[in-house]
């Protein structure tokens, strides 16, 4: 009977202390930890995380420089380019949340078969590591990320979380956001981008400082062809990248996303 009544304590004592933890991450959640009201438009508010991590290098290297950045609405930046960077990074974008569940079994699965593990960031929670996050590689940087995609999904939407990244994102060394870039590599606006343009811009967006149309590395040419047959077959997100640039609204996902 004592042992029945030990066996019992304990039991209620875990079931306690699993009781708070689950709270304690409710109340963290609930919380996103940072003011998004200033994000939700117009020009970025102030330097974000990946900006001051760049200018922390140069610094380091004794330069005094800051990253080459020009803020553009979503409707002035080429449709190319952001169905080129949206068939690269996160094709399913408006059909799924902050993270897509979907996506990161597929990736668990490949890496339990023996495959490298990828990545299964959503442009949602590449925005909020690019905004607020370290670039650390750590369970707890991705539930922070995750929570913060969440808010950014429920206070900005769909649309303005795409202006954001394709504003902020590095697309080479002190590039950042689709403007900058436009104009070092192609010497035109980002609204005057083509097809082939496009698809050289999201070709560095998994690793820009090393893999773009300055260094033309193998890597970066595979991306691009990949990325120029992606575009040929999205008929579908142009249609839904062309309605949205005319719409005022912040995007959501269509009924039966998500």
């Amino acid at each position: 009977m004592e042992r029945w009544r030990r066996v019992i304590l304990w039991a209620l004592a875990i079931a306690l202390v699993a009781f708070v933890c689950v709270g304690v991450f409710l109340v963290w959640w609930w919380n996103p930890g940072e003011d998004l009201q200033p994000w939700r438009s117009g020009h970025p508010p102030g330097p974000w995380a990946a900006w001051q991590r760049q200018v922390d290098v140069w610094r380091e290297e004794g330069l005094r420089r800051e990253p080459d950045h020009e803020y553009l609405p979503l409707e002035s930046i080429s449709v190319d380019l952001q169905l080129a960077v949206l068939v690269s990074e996160d094709i399913n974008f408006f059909g799924h949340g902050a993270v897509d569940t979907e996506a990161v079994g597929e990736a668990i699965g490949e890496w339990w078969r023996g495959s490298r593990l990828r990545g299964a960031s959503t442009i949602s929670q590449q925005l909020a590591r690019t905004l607020f996050l370290s670039p650390d590689r750590s369970l707890w940087r991705k539930i922070e990320e995750a929570r913060l995609a969440w808010w950014l999904e429920k206070q900005l939407g769909k649309k303005r979380i795409l202006e954001l990244y394709l504003n902020v994102v590095e697309f080479g060394p002190g590039l950042l956001g689709a403007e900058a870039a436009a104009c070092h590599y192609h010497g035109l606006s980002a609204g005057e981008l083509n097809a082939e343009h496009a698809a050289e811009l999201a070709a560095c967006l998994p690793s820009p400082g090393r893999d773009n149309p300055d260094t033309f590395t193998d890597l970066w040419n595979l991306r691009r062809e990949i990325i120029l047959r992606r575009i040929d077959g999205a008929g579908w997100l142009r249609e839904r990248l062309e309605a949205l640039n005319e719409s005022p609204v912040p995007a959501s996902p269509l009924p039966g996303e998500g």
